[in-house]
């Protein structure tokens, strides 16, 4: 008889259940604390750096319009005014005006530019403007196997979740005036705080479904806990049984017995689980279309997606969108 622990996941999710009391533990516990680390004023042509480390970063596109790539494997944004991407595992990223203009660090280039009186970077040529604020938190808030089911990047528009974009009017009012009042800075720090704590819960709060018994990271449970993160960071990979098993070390059916022993599931149905919670988190918080919510995490097809999606949360990904964000 087995003693692997059962899954905290229901066998259906529903979005109007609470979360488990493990998860909203987690979830009350989200307290972001901010630094911005610039207002800047950029005019084309304009491009900066910034490598990944363990600091999460976010950007808010205030006017104008910038792409964001992201480093290997490379993945590209396009970002409009009143877009927000937060990026929580520290990233190295390219943030710029257009596919192909030279870069540079952003320290390098703060070195280069002090802020003027109003607390602002200027930078750039001659060409359209743009209006870009820059900040980071510490991502060592979350716990390992929940950090690891945020995607790289979350990318949202004015256009996504009612419930998080009610944010950016603070930020807008605030930085409406070209004089920098008093203690500015602290308090558009304090907004952010409010706004990213809200954004990572409503995220998270649709990874129920993924979240397991989280094994050892050494001895036996090792492999195992390997094999989920492979799958939680890149859940558009074709993963296949025997490519996690050689990607853990384990022959492929000692890793299949050993990981539905210990997580509940055989590997590929964890799998859908996993593309499934996180084709939830985009729903609930971004605008971006079903068809790219569902190349973002591993469908082929905006049919295959909604298919699986509706088998386990009981609902179309539209209809789950229209009852999150009412």
């Amino acid at each position: 008889m087995s003693n692997r622990p059962p899954p905290i996941y229901p066998d259906r999710v529903s979005r109007i259940s609470p979360p488990s009391d493990d998860l909203a533990e987690v979830l009350k516990a989200i307290n972001v604390r901010s630094t911005i680390l610039c207002r800047s004023h950029f005019t084309a042509p304009w491009a900066f750096r910034v490598d990944g480390s363990d600091l999460a970063k976010f950007h808010i596109v205030l006017d104008g319009a910038a792409w964001l790539e992201l480093d290997s494997p490379a993945e590209s944004h396009r970002l409009e005014a009143g877009a927000i991407v937060v990026l929580p595992r520290g990233t190295g990223h390219v943030v710029r005006d257009e596919p192909g203009t030279p870069v540079r660090y952003l320290e390098a280039i703060l070195a280069d530019h002090p802020l003027d009186s109003a607390g602002r970077l200027l930078y750039g040529g001659d060409g359209p403007s743009s209006t870009v604020l820059c900040g980071a938190f510490d991502a060592a808030l979350l716990p390992d196997d929940m950090t690891d089911l945020l995607p790289r990047a979350l990318v949202l528009d004015q256009d996504g979740s009612g419930r998080v974009t009610r944010w950016l009017q603070p930020f807008a009012d605030l930085l409406a005036s070209d004089g920098a009042a008093p203690g500015e800075a602290a308090v558009l720090a304090k907004v952010a705080d409010v706004f990213l704590t809200e954004f990572l819960r409503q995220y998270l709060t649709q990874q129920e479904a993924a979240l397991v018994h989280q094994p050892t990271e050494d001895g036996d449970g090792a492999p195992i806990a390997a094999a989920l993160r492979l799958m939680r960071r890149d859940p558009r990979a074709r993963w296949t049984v025997e490519g996690l098993a050689r990607q853990v070390g384990m022959s492929r059916t000692a890793f299949a017995a050993h990981f539905r022993d210990s997580v509940g599931e055989p590997p590929l149905s964890h799998l859908t689980r996993v593309r499934l919670s996180q084709g939830a988190g985009y729903l609930a918080t971004t605008s971006r279309t079903i068809a790219a919510i569902a190349r973002d995490v591993g469908y082929d097809n905006e049919s295959s997606f909604s298919k699986a999606f509706k088998r386990l949360y009981g609902r179309s990904p539209s209809t789950f969108r229209t009852e999150w964000s009412g």
